[in-house]
């Protein structure tokens, strides 16, 4: 059944006035970002993206400082130990597929509420592992959590400006992955120590990760009640209004998949935040083996890999737009493959530094370019295929946790050396696929040209929003004076009802 709109109304929209600029070409995406605003709609929707990325993120992660004490307790090997770190990893992969799909069609906000309540509920149960399956099956559906992060990119690409989406979207996806070094810090430098206070350390990581499953919990619940699917309003309410048409899941999928470019970026996010996944389940085993460091220690070291994404992925993104603003793609390329090449080359440094000061430095420098690199990635992610971004994202995402399954598949297998000069080698290989990325209507790296349009969008010469209100249209004074006269002629109010719905059709 279509949906009726109210007389006199061209379009219903939830909000009368925005607090940033906004875009009516690009349904009201904002132009700005202001990080000190929690207005609703879109500054609402960017923290809750963030703080909901990072809350899973941080469930996530919180065996992982604890594995040292897990291993001892359960008497595993290092094999199965890296089997766990696999299926961590391997558990978001198929819902990252699912979840881009599901985006294009429901928006980000309940998916991320519901996701965020979902992995809670395993991560509370972690006290109940008594073997090396269960584990390796306890971290799988707590990995689903981490499909959030499609949420949290197809948030902000919903709610700014392809001009800003670089920043935005990096801003939110880096200090969603922060969450990685924060739960390093939080739970194997603060509360596993707390908790050890009082009772031994096998009861303390089993009761541990009721924290971090009760603040998710709640919050997921509380997203859903305080933000917003889109400028325009939530979904449900656009589609029974009319202002957005009903989404086909799988027709959106199938639109993302079969672009070339998704595939092309689907690797490079293998080849970086499936670095950044591996170092987080890594990390803190590797600094304690090689080093000889307590448990405690070696996860507050591991933790500064994770604490660069307070701004290197936001830097990434920025930069992204920067040379978008001078070059249009092609810039954004330039900076995506120089990102990868240099990350590369750190891997082959960081495997061959013995002494654990120059360790910490090349790591330091190491996570900042990964990080750069994810938020160069989406970047270019709204721009490959605009109406199906989140499939787009989605599969791109998947790609990630793709690349933590096949580099944890090396460190399983291999000697610790050799699996780094794997993951670098890998990663540089991965810089020459940007050679065959070709976005219609942009410029390639070495080829092609970026159309008129293009071109005056980036050099922003097509015009902005000046206003920060809401653009409602203007009412037409013709029609006006028609509906008045037939109103007084027609009668009744059956007739003027009558005359005002044929006008609207």
């Amino acid at each position: 059944m279509s949906a009726s709109v109210p007389s006199g109304e061209a379009e219903i929209k939830k909000y009368d006035t925005y607090y940033v600029n906004v875009d009516p070409d690009q349904d009201d995406k904002a132009t700005e970002i202001k990080l000190l605003s929690f207005k609703r709609p879109h500054m609402r929707a960017f923290h809750c993206s963030w703080m909901g990325f990072f809350t899973a993120f941080f469930i996530w992660f919180a065996i992982a400082p604890l594995l040292p004490e897990i291993k001892n307790t359960l008497g595993i090997s290092k094999q199965q130990i890296w089997t766990s770190n696999i299926c961590s990893v391997a558990g978001t992969v198929f819902m990252r597929f699912i979840n881009g799909p599901m985006c294009d069609k429901y928006g980000a906000r309940i998916l991320m509420g519901v996701l965020l309540m979902l992995c809670s509920i395993p991560c509370a149960c972690t006290g109940l592992v008594n073997s090396a399956a269960s584990l390796a099956t306890l971290r799988f559906f707590i990995g689903l959590g981490g499909s959030t992060f499609v949420c949290c990119q197809f948030w902000t690409s919903r709610m700014f400006t392809k001009e800003v989406a670089g920043t935005a979207n990096a801003l939110v996806g880096g200090w969603g992955n922060l969450g990685g070094g924060v739960t390093q810090i939080v739970m194997g430098t603060l509360l596993f120590p707390l908790f050890k206070l009082g009772m031994s350390p096998e009861k303390a990581w089993r009761t541990v990760c009721i924290v971090p499953a009760v603040v998710g919990f709640c919050l997921g619940f509380l997203i859903i009640q305080i933000s917003d699917d889109a400028p325009k309003g939530n979904y449900k309410d656009m589609k029974k209004n009319g202002t957005m048409p009903e989404v086909s899941a799988a027709a959106s999928f199938r639109s993302g998949a079969a672009n070339i470019n998704t595939w092309i970026l689907f690797v490079q996010y293998a080849c970086c935040f499936g670095v950044e996944l591996t170092m987080n389940n890594a990390a803190a085993s590797y600094f304690k083996s090689k080093f000889e460091l307590t448990t405690e220690s070696a996860a507050a070291i591991a933790s500064i890999f994770g604490w660069m994404n307070l701004f290197a992925r936001g830097v990434g993104g920025y930069v992204s737009d920067k040379a978008n603003s001078k070059m249009g793609m092609r810039g954004r390329l330039i900076w995506q493959t120089g990102l990868l090449v240099v990350e590369g080359c750190l891997v082959f440094v960081f495997s061959n530094s013995n002494s654990l000061a120059v360790a910490i430095i090349i790591m330091v420098f190491f996570s900042s370019i990964v990080q750069s690199a994810e938020g160069s990635t989406y970047g270019i992610v709204p721009y490959v295929n605009p109406p199906v971004t989140g499939s787009i994202a989605g599969v791109v995402g998947a790609g990630g946790n793709l690349g933590a399954v096949g580099f944890g598949l090396g460190f399983r297998q291999l000697e610790t050396k050799q699996a780094f000069y794997l993951m670098g080698g890998t990663i540089i290989a991965s810089g020459v696929f940007t050679f065959f990325v070709n976005i219609k209507g942009h410029a390639g790296l070495i080829s092609g040209q970026d159309s008129e349009e293009v071109i005056a969008a980036y050099k922003k010469t097509a015009g902005a929003a000046p206003a920060q209100t809401l653009q409602v249209p203007e009412p037409d004074v013709e029609a006006a004076k028609e509906i008045d006269k037939a109103g007084s002629e027609a009668g009744s109010a059956a007739e003027y009802n009558e005359f005002i719905g044929h006008l609207q059709k």
